[in-house]
C-alpha cells in the first residue's frame, strides 16, 4: 500500500508531525510498535504531562545545553504558544506553573494523547499498531518505504523515523531508530542517559532517604570549574540523589568522568555564612541546656539532624553549652556545603530523556530531511538533541515533528 508520508513512532513527535501532514493534504500512515499510542507521553511528567514552557524564546534557547542552534527554526516556526495553541482548540484547557511549566488542566496526560490521536483521526490518519519497522526501503540514494517485522512492505513519498530514544524501554523506546538510521548510512552519537538520578559514594543519602528538600541550591563542579549551579528541589533516595535540581544537573554531566566531579548542596541558600551563625547561636541561647541533637529541629528536617551533626564533629548527646566555636562553624559549613561525590547515573532505562542520537550535522534543521537520503525525516529524542525539565523536550518533540510534517 503506498501512502505519501510513513510515520514511524506514535510519540509526541510522530503523532504531531501526522496531524502536522495531514493537514495540508498528505496521505499519512502511521506505525507503532505498541499497542497503544502516546505510552511515553502518557507517563510524563508523573503522569500529568508538562506539555511545553511558556517562556520566551532566549530562554528556551538557554535550557537546551546540546546542540540548541540546529532548533532555532523548528522553534521559531512552532513555538511554546504555538503548542499551547494546539491543545487548547483541540479541546484541552491549560495552566501555567511556577517556573513557566504548562500542565492540562485536568493534570491528566492522558488528555493531551486522547487529542492528539483526536485530532490524527478527525484528519484521516492511518494508524497500524504492533507495527514494528524491521528496515527502511532505500533505492537510489531515496527512502521509498519500510519493511515491517512480519514482511510486509509500505511504500511512500518520505518516511519520518519518530522512535525515541532508550529510555523507559517498556513504553516503547528500545532503540529502533539509531539502528534504522545508521541502516541509512547515518551517525549516531553513542545514546546515553539525561534527566536521570545520581548513585553517590556517601551514604548519607540513605540514612535520609525519602526527604524532599525545597529551595535549596545545588552546585556541581569539575575541578574547580562550576558546570551547574540552580535554585530549585531535590530528593535524598536509597542510592544518592534525585529530584528536579539533581536530573537538571545531570544533563551537564560525562558519565565517564562523574569522578571528578563534586556535588555541593546549600540547605540555607537566604542566608550568608554569618548569617546563618548567628541563627545558631540564637538557637543555642535559648537552649543551652538541650543536647544538640534536640537543639537543631527548629533549624534542620529530623532525619538530617544526625548527618549535619556527624559532619559537623559535634555528638548529638552534647549540650549546647559544651559546643565549641569551631564545632559550630563546622555545622554552619555542613549545612552550606553539604558535599556528596557522584559515582554514577541511575540506568539509561530509568532516564527521561536520552542524550546523543542521530547527528544533527546530517539533518537539514528547517526540514529535519537527512542531507544523506532524501526522503527520510528524523524529529524527537531520537535526534542528538536534549534539555533541561520543564517542558523543553516537549517542546522539541512538537518543533521537529512540526517542522518534518510541514516539510513531508
Amino acid at each position: 500500500m503506498h501512502s505519501n508520508i510513513i510515520i514511524v513512532g506514535g510519540g509526541a513527535s510522530g503523532m504531531f508531525a501526522a496531524v502536522t501532514a495531514a493537514r495540508r493534504g498528505r496521505s499519512v500512515l502511521l506505525l507503532d510498535a505498541n499497542d497503544r499510542l502516546g505510552h511515553k507521553l502518557s507517563i510524563t511528567g508523573k503522569g500529568r504531562c508538562n506539555v511545553t514552557n511558556g517562556c520566551d524564546p532566549d530562554t528556551l534557547m538557554q535550557n537546551i545545553p546540546r546542540n540548541p542552534r540546529f532548533l532555532y527554526s523548528a522553534f521559531s516556526r512552532c513555538t511554546p504558544a504555538d503548542v499551547m495553541a494546539f491543545f487548547e482548540a483541540a479541546g484541552v484547557p491549560l495552566k501555567t506553573e511556577r517556573g513557566r511549566r504548562v500542565f492540562p488542566q485536568s493534570d491528566s496526560a492522558k488528555d493531551i494523547v486522547h487529542a492528539l490521536t483526536q485530532e490524527m483521526r478527525k484528519e484521516n490518519v492511518r494508524i497500524y499498531d504492533h507495527s514494528r519497522v524491521t528496515e527502511l526501503l532505500i533505492a537510489e540514494d531515496r527512502c521509498t518505504g519500510v519493511r515491517l517485522e512480519n514482511g510486509a512492505e509500505h511504500t511512500a513519498d518520505a518516511v519520518l523515523l519518530a522512535t525515541g530514544g532508550m529510555s523507559y524501554p517498556r513504553t516503547g523506546s528500545r532503540g529502533d531508530g539509531y539502528r534504522l538510521a545508521q541502516q541509512a548510512g547515518h551517525t549516531v552519537i553513542a545514546p546515553q542517559p539525561s534527566l536521570i538520578p545520581l548513585e553517590t559514594a556517601e551514604h548519607d543519602p540513605q540514612e535520609m532517604q525519602g526527604l524532599s528538600l525545597k529551595n535549596v541550591t545545588l552546585t556541581v563542579k569539575r575541578g574547580k570549574k562550576v558546570i551547574f549551579s540552580e535554585l530549585g528541589e531535590m530528593l535524598f533516595t536509597h542510592f544518592g540523589v534525585s529530584g528536579p535540581l539533581v536530573l537538571s544537573a545531570s544533563c551537564m554531566l560525562d558519565p565517564q568522568k562523574l569522578s571528578d566531579c563534586l556535588l555541593m548542596i546549600d540547605m540555607k541558600p537566604a542566608l550568608t555564612p554569618e548569617q546563618l551563625d548567628l541563627r545558631i547561636q540564637r538557637d543555642f541561647t535559648e537552649q543551652k541546656n538541650k543536647d544538640a541533637a534536640n537543639a537543631v529541629r527548629g533549624l534542620l528536617p529530623a532525619s538530617m539532624i544526625p548527618v549535619m551533626l556527624r559532619r559537623a564533629g559535634i555528638s548529638p548527646e552534647k549540650k549546647v553549652h559544651d559546643i565549641t566555636k569551631a564545632e559550630r562553624a563546622a555545622l554552619v559549613g555542613a549545612v552550606k556545603g553539604f558535599t556528596l561525590h557522584p559515582t554514577a547515573m541511575r540506568p539509561i532505562a530509568e532516564a527521561i530523556v536520552t542524550r546523543g542520537g542521530v547527528s544533527v550535522r546530517e539533518v537539514n534543521p528547517n526540514t529535519m530531511e537527512s542531507k544523506k537520503i532524501r526522503g527520510l525525516f528524523f524529529a524527537g529524542e531520537l535526534l542528538d538533541v536534549d534539555a533541561f525539565t520543564g517542558g523543553y523536550n516537549l517542546q522539541i518533540a512538537f518543533a521537529t515533528g512540526f517542522a518534518a510534517g510541514s516539510a513531508m
